[in-house]
């Protein structure tokens, strides 16, 4: 999957790497969440988006423990 993904500001480390594997990134602060095709949060925060009730349709992906390359796993089985 090649496309928009939204990621948690204090995750900046993927911004490059996502971009250098083709993908479109923004910050999730300031994303449309109706144009993203995936959501990567660094499972610091539980209340996204400081929400209880929260609902997304597109694919959220939880960072926490995980490498670079598992999380391009995770969106290339998208």
């Amino acid at each position: 999957m090649q496309g928009l993904i939204a990621i948690e500001k204090n995750l900046k480390n993927l911004f490059e790497v996502l971009e250098t594997e083709g993908y479109e990134v923004v910050p999730l602060e300031s994303a449309d969440m109706d144009t993203v095709d995936a959501v990567v949060v660094s499972g610091a925060d539980s209340n996204l988006m400081n929400m209880q009730d929260t609902v997304t349709a597109v694919p959220v992906i939880n960072a926490s423990g995980k490498t670079a390359n598992d999380i391009l796993e995770e969106l290339d089985s998208l």
